[in-house]
């Protein structure tokens, strides 16, 4: 067998995860108050003290007569990106009959990706978070781990590919723009030699498991430990082949990972229209986009001042007036990160009466089964 199951929910699952809690960060007190520090200070430095620097006082009073309309077209491009996020989350987790309809989905995913911008880990809150909700609406632990791995393979593909492409566009004079060779050719080659290593692990035997498995057999502790240790390649090559297997269908929801990217980079084409007339090219545009964001695999809480400044800086090195890319950088990350941060802290609360309500039925059709 190719990959994972098709995901069949029945009304009984096969295990039972009626007990598994919610993820909880485990924070105390002192720890809670300095994220908040950190949290308040990045905030201020970003939007207050940073606009105020040599050359940059000026630009930052054009927030006054920001034009309406482009900053109105970059709120709803934000709202297309996570269209498409819920579209792919469907297409690669919803697979035969499930619990989970197009509100629980928009639940999950905001929520998710809520958590993913609070905490830092490079996403593991919102990781962790995903995964609870479907195992609590019946998925079996190993589907959601396959699936999982094939939705994250999904959507940094778009991310390499983009990185690969811009950076090596640029740099050979293929497409528009100046190349410093330092954030479009290590760009490029870092997103080339990750696509590589996440799709070679496709070639990993299917059956490594259990090979692994009979090695161990009766062999000595250390023997079986590497044996479990070298099951987690085998996991993440099941998820590649699922990826792949998505898109050789040519299921249209692997669109939803285009999307996602698209709509986000038109969110900061149009604040950067916001405030002037003369804007990047849009390939510069795109790889300084996708240059910032390698900001958050900063150990920071949302990436909060990794993006912002990596994606200014990169800016900045194609040329753009740092001045203009300060103001749309920061305009961007209101809309992107800050403004979707409600909904889905409210979609957090919406997600645990959903959940409450799965376990509610699945408690009443155990009581059935047993008095029959």
């Amino acid at each position: 067998m190719s990959g994972d199951a098709p995901v069949r929910v029945e009304n009984l699952p096969v295990e039972d995860p009626d007990d598994e809690e919610a993820p909880k960060v485990a924070i105390s007190r002192r720890g809670a108050l300095l994220f908040g520090l950190f949290v308040a200070s990045a905030v201020a430095f970003l939007y207050f003290v940073l606009p105020k620097l040599t050359g940059l006082k000026d630009t930052w009073s054009r927030l006054d007569n920001g034009d309406p309309t482009w900053l109105a077209a970059a709120v709803l491009f934000e709202v297309v990106s996570f269209l498409g996020y819920v579209w792919l989350f469907r297409t690669v987790f919803i697979r035969g009959r499930t619990k989970v309809g197009w509100k629980a989905s928009y639940e999950i995913t905001m929520a998710g990706v809520a958590a993913t911008r609070l905490f830092a880990a490079a996403g593991a809150g919102g990781i962790a978070l995903t995964a609870w909700a479907l195992r609590r609406s019946g998925m079996e632990r190993r589907i959601v781990a396959c699936r999982m791995v094939a939705f994250i393979v999904l959507l940094y593909t778009v991310f390499s590919l983009a990185l690969v492409v811009g950076g090596f566009g640029l740099y050979l004079g293929l497409l528009p723009g100046n190349a410093p060779f330092a954030i479009t050719m290590i760009p490029a080659i870092f997103g080339a030699t990750a696509f590589v290593l996440v799709y070679t692990t496709a070639l990993i035997p299917e059956d490594i498991e259990r090979r692994l498995a009979g090695w161990a057999e009766g062999q000595g502790r250390s023997n079986r430990m590497i044996a479990k240790v070298a099951t987690a390649p085998a996991s993440v090559a099941s998820g590649v082949r699922t990826a792949v297997r998505i898109v050789r269908d040519r299921e249209w929801g692997v669109l939803g990972a285009v999307l996602w990217w698209a709509g986000d980079i038109a969110t900061l084409w149009a604040a950067f229209h916001a405030f002037s007339g003369d804007t990047p090219e849009i390939t510069i545009l795109i790889v300084a986009y996708f240059v910032g964001q390698l900001g958050n695999v900063l150990p920071l809480p949302g990436g909060i001042g990794g993006v912002d400044g990596a994606m200014i800086g990169a800016f900045a090195a194609f040329g753009v007036d740092i001045g203009l890319a300060t103001v749309s950088v920061l305009t961007y990350r209101a809309f992107a990160f800050w403004l979707p941060t409600l909904p889905g802290a409210v979609a957090y609360l919406q997600l645990r009466r959903t959940v409450a309500g799965w376990r509610e039925e699945h408690q009443a059709h155990k009581a059935i089964l047993s008095e029959a």
